[in-house]
């Protein structure tokens, strides 16, 4: 009965979602193999469930309107009828037959989704979970991202799809894209897979969908499918190091001298940190802080003041900078696309 109702309110949530790339997740708007899959297969079930719920209440109402009490009913007990060998048999094998055909479906698709071959040209991907931001590795292309994973259409002409190795740092999270795949988990000490081949190019939201400390509601994913030539460009900025820019050095003096470079990377200066995410290009980021504000000059420079405005919780303390030092370093931080 739950199942059904969960999916009756879910479909009737359907007209507030439109087909595609959209900027409220659904998993009513399959955009990947896998997600169509688990689509097609909730479907299945619920029209079986639904056909369950429809065949008993139907048959409850009858019971009720036809066998209701009546005036004119006599006063004594009516005939008792013990044992049905027929009524017994129907309740006992129809559902053990249904079960066995929601159990072989779902087997089905569990295997079709887990045993997929891996193409020669698949992207792969490290997925690292930390409290309470996303660590992106590109193994095979030298790049270091985090909060938002760009990865390139994957289109029946030129199939692409995108192979994820999912890590956690600490505690467990879980990785969910709703339409692109099912959540998979992040556990200590274990590495768990999963891939997504979207089709269509855009935007594409998640978060992390296992509760994982005081900010998991702010752990927010944002996966950009780019088209072919999108993608390259995006790989070909992400490999540059960073430029020397002599008007920023002293915000740059500022990042080598305090606590930051304990923390973040930024490829070509001495900041080879691990503990929060690597800043190479962090002006090429949409957000900030795993999506829980807009990247902009401003918003850096109060994060940067005070974590605690945007994102409660967040383990990057207050860098306790006087103002020059704050201009100084968000405007060496801006630089950094």
């Amino acid at each position: 009965m739950i199942v059904v109702m969960t999916a009756l309110m879910c479909c009737a949530a359907h007209s507030l979602f439109a087909d595609g790339p959209q900027s409220t997740p659904s998993i009513l708007s399959p955009a990947s193999t896998p997600a169509h899959q688990i689509f097609d297969l909730s479907i299945f079930v619920l029209g079986i469930t639904g056909g369950i719920f429809a065949a008993v209440g139907g048959l409850l109402l009858v019971a009720i309107v036809r066998f209701r009490s009546r005036k004119s009913d006599p006063l004594a007990e009516p005939p008792q009828i013990y044992g049905s060998t027929q009524v017994e048999l129907a309740w006992t094998v129809i559902p053990i037959l249904i079960v066995v055909v929601l159990f072989l479906a779902t087997t089905r698709i569990i295997f079709a989704i887990q045993d997929a071959s891996k193409p020669q040209n698949a992207l792969d991907v490290t997925v690292i979970g930390h409290q309470f931001w996303w660590e992106f590795r590109y193994p095979t292309l030298g790049i270091v991202t985090a909060n938002e994973l760009h990865i390139p259409a994957s289109t029946d002409e030129a199939p692409r799809p995108t192979f994820l190795k999912l890590l956690s740092s600490d505690v467990d999270h879980s990785f969910w894209i709703p339409q692109l795949g099912g959540k998979t988990d992040l556990i200590p000490n274990r590495v768990n897979t999963m891939w997504i081949d979207p089709k269509k190019p855009g935007l594409y939201l998640g978060q992390c969908s296992q509760f994982c400390g005081a900010q998991h509601a702010l752990m927010l994913l944002r996966v950009y499918v780019d088209t072919p030539e999108q993608f390259a460009a995006w790989v070909k900025n992400q490999q540059q190091a960073e430029v020397d820019d002599s008007r920023v050095a002293a915000g740059r003096k500022v990042f080598e001298t305090q606590a930051c470079m304990n923390c973040h990377t930024i490829a070509g200066t001495a900041a080879t940190g691990r503990f929060g995410p690597d800043l190479t290009h962090l002006m090429s980021r949409a957000t900030l802080a795993s999506g829980a504000m807009d990247n902009t000059q401003e918003n850096l420079r109060q994060w940067i003041k005070d974590p605690a405005t945007f994102k409660s919780g967040a383990l990057m303390p207050a860098m306790q900078l006087n103002d020059q030092q704050l201009d100084q370093v968000t405007a060496y931080l801006s630089t950094l696309k």
